[in-house]
């Protein structure tokens, strides 16, 4: 049997590890709102440290942002008009899905996922294959950001002026 790791891209690995750390001890994400704003925070560890900080919760230093991530981030996310948002989240989501790694749930907004047995044993691969801050990163969004959607993007609005305070359509950086 080939893993199923080489038909996933890297946005995809991300939001499968993401998924991994909310659900694989139970539960579900429910919402693509939730899904974008965590992924938001995982894409950019700066803007993680601030809301964590204002929370007087300190990240641990194996997953403090590093100088180039203070600097640059793999990829734009674009303003939107409910903040932070990735136009990938769609085929990046029906294909996690159409591959087993992840299953679509009915939940309190349009979508609600949480990963498969398949999908937790590609992310634990992942995992030794150099994605070890990232799952790092996604267990420290679940202890101290498992929020709502709506709570989640509340936050980044009242906290993250940098974020919003910008067109919609405009690319952060």
């Amino acid at each position: 049997m080939t893993s199923p790791l080489g038909s996933i891209p890297y946005h995809a690995a991300r939001v499968l590890v993401l998924v991994d750390a909310m659900t694989s001890t139970g539960g579900k994400v429910d919402g693509l709102t939730k899904i974008a704003k965590l992924d938001f925070l995982l894409r950019y560890p700066t803007f993680l440290e601030q809301l964590a900080s204002a929370r007087g919760v300190n990240v641990p230093i194996d997953i403090a942002s590093s100088l180039s991530e203070q600097r640059a981030v793999e990829s734009r996310m674009v303003r939107y008009k409910y903040g932070p948002w990735d136009d990938s989240y769609y085929p990046v989501l029906g294909r996690l899905i159409g591959v087993g790694l992840i299953d679509a749930l009915p939940g309190e907004g349009r979508l609600a996922v949480r990963v498969t047995d398949a999908g937790r044993a590609a992310a634990d691969e992942l995992r030794t294959l150099g994605w070890e801050q990232t799952w790092q990163r996604a267990r420290f969004l679940k202890r101290h950001f498992n929020r709502s959607g709506s709570a989640l993007k509340a936050m980044i609005y009242d906290e993250l002026p940098e974020v919003v305070d910008r067109p919609v359509r405009s690319v952060i950086r």
